[in-house]
Formats: structure tokens, sequence, C-alpha cells
């Protein structure tokens, strides 16, 4: 088996240091990795010590004001690189066969159909992209045999459920979710929350981002839409039950009743490692599930009232277009005006429940005006506050 080389967008965020786990997991195993290159943003000491260990052929910062502290830090050796037409260039090599795209949210987008436009997987992590362009995608990918590998545990746990199965055959998708910090909370208790409570995830170790978006069951929203266009499924068709153990990672009811589910510990180097590896399975040494200990496997309905962002998502899903765009744009911006302290919690829904509400644009549906409209509802939500 010849080695994979493989390019990680957001290398020192929690899914690109889990990704660096699996590539020393999969080298052990005698699935040969190699890097061909790494990104980041502002945490450069990361970046140092995952260039000096793995080697890349290169790095690409997002921040160019962070390039002098990276020369002092990596080195003239690897190629550092800051250009916006660099990193196009990195993504499109042909030097490389697999890009985990793990940037956090909108961001991801372009690099990652640059990708697919020539060809390569993707292991995909940013499900922003499939959120906001997930049928651009999909026609990108038939158009240049370029292949999109989930990452989410539960999009992997379908895909996986699906191994061997017809697709026209199945009844329904059901997405489990976590119920985030805050399950069986009131909506008058949400408006005392803190922003280190929220902050802090029963079963997954997670950015900031994506964090916030579990705690407001957001993230199962964007996942109700991406499941739409990875599995090409009606929304009818997609189910969401919290099941606060997260040993259940989503599971499929086919049509005649029969019910298939993926399990595991919440670990996402599982699905990473499946991601690089698929169609075959590596040996790892991540921990397993003790049915002795994890005896217990529980599942309600959502609270959709009190945790608006989820019927929010299925609004935007529903009027389609560029709906979930600026569903995602609100989302973004008011999750980092949480993080800086300048809203509360319960006041996300609201900015943006009154973002789809205000938008009546009908702007050709392409990459261009996909970005327009996610840098203008950004500006206008931030500006506000």
């Amino acid at each position: 088996m010849s080695v994979k080389k493989i390019g990680i967008l957001g290398s020192t965020g929690s899914i690109g240091q889990n990704s660096l786990n699996v590539i020393r997991n999969l080298n052990k195993y005698g699935f040969e990795c190699s890097i061909f290159f790494l990104t980041a943003n502002n945490n450069i000491d990361t970046l140092a010590e995952q260039t000096s260990e793995f080697n890349p052929e290169f790095v690409f910062l997002h921040n160019p004001s962070k390039y002098n502290d990276a020369v002092k830090l990596i080195g003239k050796k690897t190629n550092i690189l800051i250009d916006e037409k660099d990193l196009t260039g990195l993504v499109k090599n042909p030097g490389y066969d697999i890009l985990i795209s793990s940037l956090v949210g909108f961001s991801g987008l372009v690099p990652t159909i640059n990708a697919l436009e020539s060809g390569k997987r993707v292991a995909l992590a940013n499900k922003e992209t499939m959120v906001v362009a997930g049928e651009i995608m999909n026609e990108v990918c038939r158009k240049n045999s370029a292949e999109i590998i989930p990452v989410d545990s539960e999009h992997s746990a379908i895909f996986q459920c699906l191994a061997g199965e017809n697709h026209n055959e199945i009844d329904k998708i059901i997405l489990t979710a976590s119920g985030g910090p805050f399950l069986g909370k009131t909506q008058d208790e949400l408006k005392s929350v803190t922003l280190e409570q929220a902050l802090k995830h029963p079963n997954w170790n997670m950015g900031s981002k994506i964090t916030i978006d579990s705690a407001t069951l957001m993230n199962k929203g964007l996942e109700v839409i991406e499941a739409k266009w990875l599995f090409n499924i009606n929304v009818k068709q997609i189910e969401i039950k919290i099941h606060p153990q997260s040993i259940i990672h989503s599971m499929i009811e086919f049509k005649d009743g029969s019910i298939k589910a993926q399990m595991g510990l919440p670990d996402m180097r599982v699905p990473i490692q499946y991601a690089i590896t698929y169609p075959v399975r590596i040996q790892s040494d991540f921990p397993r599930v003790d049915f002795s200990v994890s005896n217990k496997l529980d599942f309600f309905e959502p609270d959709y009232e009190t945790f608006r962002c989820l019927k929010l998502a299925f609004k935007a899903l529903k009027s389609g277009g560029m709906y979930p765009a600026v569903l995602n744009a609100a989302n973004e911006a008011a999750v980092e005006l949480y993080l800086n302290r300048k809203i509360k919690f319960f006041e996300i829904p609201d900015i943006i429940d009154n973002a789809l509400q205000n938008y009546d644009d009908k702007p050709n549906f392409n990459i261009d005006s996909l970005v327009e409209v996610n840098a203008r509802i950004k500006n206008d939500v931030l500006n506000k506050f």
C-alpha cells in the first residue's frame, strides 16, 4: 500500500490535533501516512511542534501577522506561506491524496471546494460548508470524481450504517444529540447561564464555537441540513433524538422496520480514522465501550421551544436557497458576540431569527453570492452590538 499524503486545514484545532493523533496510530499499525501541509491561524507554538514532528512540505498561516513568529519557531527549512493564492495552490496540489477540512465555520468553504475540484478525497469536519453549499459541493464531486467522507460523529455513523445498503430503502435517519450542558433547562433558566457553563460540554472536548453550538442545539440543526445533502434525503426523513450518553452516534431505520446503529465512546479519532482509511478499517489503541459500565441508553425528544436554534435550522432548510447561509452567518456572528460577552446566551436565537426574517434577497446561488451574503449578514449582526 502506498503512503497516503495528507493535508490538514486547521491543524492546531481540536479536529486537527486529533487527526495527527490518528496518523500516529495508523503509522504504528502499518497504514503509512505523511503530512503534505498544515494550516493554522494564531497558535504558532502548537504549529511549530507539529511541524517538528511531522515534517510537512508546507505550512500556511491564515493570519499573516504571525509570519515572523512562525519563521523564528519553525525556521526556513519548511515553506511558510501566507497568501490566499498559495492556499488555493496547496489544496489543489497533486502532491497529496486526502484533505482533512477542519477549519471553523464559513472559512472552510472555498478551500474545501478547491480541493474537491481537484478530485481529492475530503474528510469533512467543517459542517458549515455543506450547510451553505451542499448542492454545489455535490455537483463539484460529480464533475471531478471527488469524494466527501464525513467526520462528524453523527454523519460518519450514518455513512457507516449505509455500507452495503440501498439508499432508496431508507425510511428515516435518526440523528442523536447529547443535549449539551443545558439538557432539561427551561427558557427562564437559560436566561442566567454563564459562558463558563456553556463551554462545559458533558461528553465531548471540542473548540469553543462548536461547544456553544452544542449548548444551543444549533450544532444539531446544522447537522440536519448537512445530512440532507450528504445522503440526498428529504427533511421529513430526518429525526432527532436526545441521547445523553453519546454512545449511539446515529441510526438508520429502513423500510422493513430494521434499525442499524453505529456505536462507540465519544471519541472523534474513530470517525477521523475511518474517513482516512475507508473502505478498510485499521487497528487502533482507542478506548472501547465497556457495556458493564455504559449499561444505560436513554432517548428523549428535543425541546424545540426552549432550544429555538434547532427549530430555526429546520425553517432555513425548508426555505432553501440562501436561507441556510443566512442562518449560518447569523449564528457565527452571534456566537462570536457571546464568546466576547457582548450578549446573553438566550439572545443567540433571537439574533438568528431576526436575520432570517429580514432577509429577502434572491441572488443567483453560487459561491460568489454565498461569500457576499455571508459577509453582509455577519457584519450586520456584529455592527449592532
